[in-house]
């Protein structure tokens, strides 16, 4: 189904989503509330009304479509609970917007009027803040600061004209440690009005959140008061193997914009390619300012956008660096016990606890082989299957995927790369090649050891 076919299947049921205290006269004035289910990587949305602008695509998620109203763009976002599968076998209880979390990516040029209509179908009152925009600050979103809450039932209005170009977030200002760590989170991208010095065209341009749950296994609604201790570390409320692939064609100039609305940094890095951070959430960085990365640390609050050439085929790895946010559903109290001898235990302990396994003792790989019986609704910690056999991964993991013969706009997941021949790590079956070791120095012989300190603090 394409993107236009299942807005249009939507439509039949869009009435029923604003609040139910909203009068039909109201929503007469409405624009129709555009609601998506799927957790697939929608085609990017090629405006027809309003400026012209090169769409971005939003891994795991899709953009808001809009009506022009004497000038004004016009959004119609909904606050809602909803249902998102993080990954095949995992449903979460969530929070969020138009049926998603997190919710649509909202587009505009710069220059543009936008009106958003804000509609509440939480039990609880709400707000919408919009990370970094320039605007009247009664617009800024900040519940009993700026505006009153929007209570359940009610629909507010912002408005306001998008004044620059780059990578924005929306988010509550309202119950935000609740509200936040149910998945109500959005991005926004404001597009350059023309051609603008700092901000180059690109191919293909990718956009997502960085987001956390803590969901115990078993359930499916994450709890609101964690601090630290998150197992579910997601890019767009999505784990890997859940995480689509970013599928690119070889030399294609390539964008890719990270927000950042966990409870901590994220070091975000790429196999393959190196590239520059050309914008931040000030706005693009001057040329002169920018230098070569293959990993970008994004603190909490904050976007990062990042380029590159995609010049190198290949199935690329491309992940938070932090081993612990790779991984899906982590116990933070199992001891370790690599090294410890188990010869006999588990026969032991089975006569008391026949469900009993073997925690690693060389190492967590071998819980993902044994493939243990685990509660409803809960993912492996370590999973997804690559050509070669396990990928060991969940989490903040994705692929970035280099096709030479992938068509012009063609982000459909062209399946595993095929290597050239001789172009694969193998197993050696020779000789040993000899070790070569420096010459300690003989036993009970003294070594001196000089130090030379600083004469003063300038050295």
């Amino acid at each position: 189904m394409t993107r236009r076919d299942l807005l249009k299947s939507v439509g039949a049921i869009t009435a029923a989503v604003a609040g139910a205290s909203v009068s039909r006269t109201a929503m007469a004035a409405l624009p129709e509330p555009v609601i998506q289910t799927s957790p697939n990587t929608m085609d990017p949305l090629v405006p027809t009304t309003g400026r012209p602008y090169n769409p971005v695509v939003t891994l795991n998620g899709w953009t808001l479509p809009w009506r022009m109203n004497n000038g004004v763009k016009e959004f119609h976002l909904v606050a809602e609970p909803v249902v998102r599968e993080l990954a095949p076998g995992m449903n979460a209880h969530l929070w969020g917007y138009n049926g998603q979390s997190p919710g649509p990516t909202i587009e505009v040029v710069e220059g543009d009027r936008v009106r958003i209509f804000v509609t509440n179908k939480l039990p609880e009152h709400t707000s919408v803040h919009w990370h970094g925009q320039r605007l009247p600050n009664g617009m800024d979103g900040v519940s009993g600061l700026t505006q009153p809450s929007i209570k359940p039932g009610q629909t507010f209005v912002y408005e306001f004209i998008a004044r620059r170009p780059g990578t924005f977030m929306y988010h509550p200002h309202a119950d935000e440690m609740v509200q936040m760590a149910m998945g109500m989170m959005g991005m926004w991208i404001t597009h350059p009005k023309e051609a603008h010095p700092h901000i180059a065209e690109v191919d293909r341009d990718f956009c997502f959140l960085l987001n956390a749950y803590d969901i115990e296994p078993g359930s499916a609604t994450p709890k609101i008061m964690t601090m630290t201790d998150f197992n579910l570390w997601t890019w767009n409320s999505r784990v890997f193997p859940g995480i689509d692939p970013l599928v690119v064609r070889k030399n294609d100039q390539v964008r890719i914009r990270v927000g950042n609305l966990t409870m901590t940094n994220h070091p975000i890095h790429i196999h393959g390619h190196e590239f520059t951070v050309t914008g931040t959430d000030g706005g693009p960085i001057p040329l002169s300012a920018r230098w070569p990365e293959v990993t970008t640390d994004i603190a909490v609050g904050q976007m990062r956008q990042i380029e590159l050439l995609a010049d190198e085929e290949g199935d690329w790895a491309f992940h938070c660096h932090k081993s612990h946010h790779t991984m899906n559903a982590m116990g933070h109290d199992v001891p370790t016990m690599i090294g410890v001898d188990h010869s006999g235990l588990m026969q032991k302990i089975n006569k008391l606890v026949p469900d009993y396994m073997v925690m690693g003792d060389r190492g967590m790989a071998d819980m993902a082989e044994m493939q243990m019986p685990l509660p409803a609704n809960t993912l492996p910690m370590m999973t997804g299957q690559g050509p070669f056999g396990g990928i060991e991964m969940g989490g903040m993991f994705s692929v970035f995927k280099v096709r030479a013969d992938q068509a012009k706009g063609d982000y459909t997941d062209p399946g595993w790369f095929t290597h050239p021949k001789g172009t694969v790590a193998y197993e050696w079956t020779g000789p040993t090649p000899e070790s070569h070791h420096a010459t300690p120095a003989p036993a009970g012989a003294e070594v001196e050891l000089q130090v030379k300190k600083p004469a003063t603090h300038q050295h």
